[in-house]
């Protein structure tokens, strides 16, 4: 038993890591895990007097600090309580200690006559009462700030100098104050002390803290700093709405790239850049890539959507000249842009059916050939999805040729993030389809988690096949995802195609199509080998994705385990399984439906005879099995049809009604009797049961509450 006696007056604890410019897209992430690093460690070493009041988070580029509030000066002290043997057991009938209790002593450091005695219901002990002194912060807070460092998702740390001191940074201040008192510590090869630093040029001089609680206003009154990120981050936000609106247009502003500017500024000076309306004839992505992706310029949008001559930059320098600042920023945009019509004019001249030979000389894998390879092997799964679909199947070919070759773009060689967008464009411009110039682009969806499908039935099945295509040869060539380790992005393409296939409602047989992929590596010459035990392997790997995809849908566990035990061939039959079994639980009949198929599944599994697969009516001996038998007849019946149609959800409602007369079977007949006959002609008919169920799911395996 231990109890605690509160510690001295608590006081604000403030810690700083100064380094130098830090990377902008890790940085909410660094201070937001540093902040929890630093709180964990002093819950842990019970330093923190008021645990309900969060902490505060900084990070700026040369930054991560935490403010914690009422943190203790030192531990509180432990009394402490260990229990030893009973009286009986530590005495012997002369009162003389017995080994027991000099045992106990001894590993007490006490004598025998210094241990107390207790008493609880279940009777009497001796005990050692003992007060642990707490220990100061000044020595526990700078552990606490080590383990927090050293937990940061730093995934390749850094020395510099002659140290042996690691970080993905080089550190030069370091600050712990507790309340007005600095912690004396040194962690990674700098001392702490009360001074931070202000702006890189603005402030060249160190600025001292009085206390903890003055370390935001410091910094912003006199180091022209806002180490605040979230605040920061609002402030950007709002003046470069404010100043889109003298050019009456709003700012295109996404999470990321606002996280990333307020990542690579202190103090920051939004300001209005223009540039040549000559640009505009260049497709809008090419311009909003070069200044969001490269620049990290928020471009500026008219009230129709229509991007405008203009962009926002956001300055780290309050300027005297800010006109040479904005000068600046427009001749680096100027030449990109430039470079960007160039490539934009030129790639034009050559059409991408002509550039198709080009992929040759691409590299998809050196096990699978180059993407003149892949795109040969595309189309021809492209063809096959579509005729099964009832679309266009040269449109589909057609899309799949051209699907990598601007690849082979300048344009996309420069800005290789906007592949797919380009051949689109191109492909509009050389006369292709409009599904196969749209196709082209689509292709590549989803890209992430909860990105945009294809949008159409062209797009969807070369998507497919792509995904496919890659899954199917990437585990030929013996590199499947192990672990965390997926650098082909094949847990991507799976889900991409299990999304593809159930959002946009495409009822194929997914087994087939692997099966399909697979002969058409194997007709390739020089191709790999690609074995029935790799398409099983990559038919298992799509849909053991499903319980990633669904799981964060809101469906439980054993939902997905007895809809993918069945192994349903198509994704689109198992969302229709799956729904269907989440409505049945909710059933109150299932409970006992559930636990009696779990029942009839242990009986089959146990047993070793060869069970039939047709009931003996005229063997039947029971009144119960007999009116199980009749139940089971007319039910079957009336679901084969719903079961047929994928109406599982109406099929299973239906099958409910098999609860009295399986509950009065289990009452009133013995399944495993000695008479062979009988015996077998009941586990027949549990047989059918149960494989009647399984035409949806094995809901044997449903763990449903009474209720």
């Amino acid at each position: 038993m231990t109890t605690r006696t509160p510690g001295k007056t608590p006081a604000n604890l403030l810690v700083e890591i100064g380094t130098e410019e830090l990377p902008p897209k890790a940085l909410s992430q660094l201070g937001r895990t540093f902040a929890d690093g630093c709180r964990q460690g002093l819950v842990a070493a019970n330093l923190l007097h008021d645990t309900t009041t969060p902490q505060r988070w900084f990070a700026s580029p040369r930054r991560l600090a935490v403010w914690i509030p009422a943190v203790r000066s030192k531990q509180p002290d432990q009394r402490i309580e260990r229990r030893g043997p009973s009286i009986a057991a530590a005495f012997d009938d002369d009162g003389h200690p017995t080994k027991a209790a000099l045992g106990f002593a001894r590993s007490c450091g006490v004598e025998v006559d210094q241990l107390h005695r207790a008493e609880d219901g279940k009777g009497k002990w001796l005990v050692h009462r003992s007060v642990q002194r707490g220990r100061t912060a000044s020595k526990l807070v700078p552990q606490c700030v080590e383990q927090a460092i050293k937990q940061l998702p730093i995934p390749k740390r850094m020395r510099w100098g002659d140290g042996s001191a690691e970080f993905v940074r080089p550190v030069h201040w370091l600050v712990i104050m507790h309340g007005r008192s600095v912690i004396n510590a040194n962690l990674l090869s700098v001392d702490s002390g009360a001074y931070t630093r202000g702006h890189r040029f603005h402030c060249l001089h160190r600025l001292r803290l009085s206390s903890a609680d003055q370390y935001e206003k410091t910094l912003v009154d006199s180091g022209f700093v806002i180490p605040d990120f979230n605040n920061r981050r609002r402030i950007i936000q709002q003046k470069v709405q404010t100043l889109a609106k003298r050019v009456d247009g709003t700012p295109m502003i996404d999470d990321a790239l606002l996280d990333e500017v307020t990542g690579l500024v202190e103090w920051p000076i939004p300001i209005l850049g223009e540039f040549d309306k000559i640009f505009l004839k260049v497709p809008q992505e090419v311009l909003v890539s070069s200044m969001r992706d490269h620049q990290k310029y928020f471009p500026i949008k008219s009230h129709r959507g229509r991007l405008m001559p203009y962009f926002i930059t956001v300055s780290n320098i309050k300027s005297k000249t800010p006109k040479r600042v904005r000068e600046g920023n427009e001749r680096v945009l100027r030449a990109r842009l430039s470079d960007a019509r160039f490539f934009w004019e030129t790639d034009r001249n050559t059409p991408l059916a002509s550039r198709v030979n080009a992929l040759k000389d691409v590299l998809f894998h050196n096990k699978l050939g180059s993407l003149f390879d892949k795109i040969n092997r595309v189309r021809a799964l492209s063809a096959s999805i579509a005729t099964l679909l009832g679309l266009n199947a040269d449109h589909c070919e057609r899309a799949a040729l051209l699907a990598k070759t601007d690849l082979v773009t300048d344009m996309v060689g420069e800005f290789p993030e906007l592949q797919g967008t380009m051949g689109k464009y191109y492909a509009g411009h050389d006369g292709e389809p409009k599904s196969v110039a749209t196709a082209i682009e689509e292709h590549y969806r989803p890209r992430f988690a909860g990105d945009l499908l294809p949008s159409g039935g062209v797009g969807q099945v070369v998507a497919t096949a792509d995904k496919l295509d890659s899954l199917v040869g990437i585990f030929a060539a013996g590199e499947e995802p192990t672990g965390d380790r997926d650098p082909f992005g094949l847990r991507r393409a799976a889900l991409g195609i299990l999304r593809i296939l159930i959002e946009k409602q495409l009822d194929l047989d997914l087994l087939s199509l692997v099966e399909e992929s697979a002969c058409i590596y194997r007709a390739q010459p020089q191709s790999i080998a690609v074995s029935d035990k790799v398409v099983e392997r990559v038919f298992e790997f799509v849909l053991e994705r499903t319980r990633a995809l669904y799981g964060a849908a809101g469906f439980q566990l054993d939902e997905l385990n007895a809809v993918i035990t069945t192994r349903p061939v198509s994704p689109l039959d198992f969302d229709r399984r799956l729904r269907a079994v989440a409505k049945f639980r909710k059933l109150p009949q299932a409970e006992n439906l559930a636990a009696a198929n779990k029942r009839i599944r242990n009986i089959l599994r146990k047993s070793s005879e060869v069970i039939p697969r047709q009931v003996d009516q005229t063997a039947l001996t029971e009144t119960a099995e007999k009116q199980l038998f009749q139940a089971l007849e007319r039910l079957t019946k009336e679901v084969s049809g719903y079961f047929r149609d994928g109406e599982y959800d109406r099929g299973l409602k239906k099958l409910v009604s098999l609860k009295d007369p399986v509950d009065h079977f289990f009452d009133e007949v013995l399944v495993m009797t000695e008479d062979p006959s009988l015996r077998q002609n009941r586990l027949a008919l549990l047989r059918q049961i149960h494989e009647l169920f399984l035409q949806t799911a094995d809901i044997s395996k449903l763990q449903v509450d009474a209720g």
